[in-house]
């Protein structure tokens, strides 16, 4: 098996079934395989996996209760078989060519994390690479004006590109990188899995690559859009948890007093 792909799905049978189609229509002669992770929906997503089930086309692990984004994927990684494992988000569609792009770039960087170019609906790029966040970038980034030096941006490049992190929406980890430092750290129930994730694999040495290459269509925010207030409270928590409590107030004073400067002084 070349690549297990893992779709995380709470509620989001439209958007499961999109990508599940894009998957179908795109997976060329790659082997494959796909596993959605439902974490206790409640609409007709568990149906309609039960019938892919009997067509024999996708895998699907049914969770009694939301176990968050972490706890899906680590789920879906211990069914994997995949020498090569694709953390996908749910409210994606995979493009012509992106599977075939993706296989050969890792198989040639085994001991690497790489992350695909997310697109807008409307064909933009949309930002998809993370610095680790530090004080200095944020200074940077929200008092002196420096663009791409504290939020999520893109790589200005056609070419794969070392950086320090990439978003677990569309994310590949080599099962080699899973037996040498784990799996996802399930404290973050959502948001900041993918830079904790990429910060430990920093740490034992290991490379993070971004890949322009390869090409997914993210609706970003999609599969979230019925909870806004609970989806921003698992970004605080998450924050919290992987700066540390003094470094997030320091993170978030900085960057609030900084936009309002900006703001006076009549500069974005």
């Amino acid at each position: 098996m070349d690549l297990s792909i893992i779709i995380p799905n709470f509620n989001t049978k439209k958007l499961l079934q999109e990508c599940l189609d894009s998957l179908e229509k795109n997976k060329g002669r790659l082997k494959m395989e796909v596993i959605v992770v439902d974490n206790g929906s409640k609409d007709s997503s568990v149906d309609f996996l039960k019938k892919n089930l009997q067509r024999g086309t996708v895998q699907a692990i049914l969770l009694d209760q939301n176990w968050g984004f972490t706890g899906a994927v680590n789920r879906g990684i211990k069914r994997a078989q995949g020498k090569f494992l694709l953390l996908l988000n749910v409210d994606t569609q995979v493009l012509e060519g992106t599977l075939e792009e993706t296989i050969k770039f890792v198989q040639d960087h085994p001991q690497a994390i790489t992350g695909l170019q997310l697109i807008n609906p409307d064909g933009s790029i949309q930002p998809s690479v993370y610095h680790f966040p530090s004080l200095f970038r944020a200074i940077k980034e929200f008092w002196l004006g420096q663009k791409d030096s504290y939020q999520k941006y893109y790589p200005r490049t056609k070419k794969p590109v070392k950086v320090d992190a990439v978003t677990g929406a569309a994310m590949v980890i080599p099962r080699k990188i899973i037996k040498k430092i784990g799996l996802l750290n399930e404290k973050y129930f959502f948001y900041f899995e993918d830079l904790d994730y990429c910060r430990q694999a920093n740490k034992a040495g290991l490379a993070v690559y971004y890949l322009p290459s390869a090409k997914i269509l993210h609706h970003h925010g999609a599969a979230g859009k019925d909870f806004p207030e609970i989806t921003h409270q698992w970004l605080v928590e998450s924050s919290k948890k992987y700066n540390g409590l003094l470094k997030y107030y320091l993170l978030t004073l900085i960057i609030g007093l900084g936009q309002k400067w900006r703001k006076l002084i009549g500069k974005n």
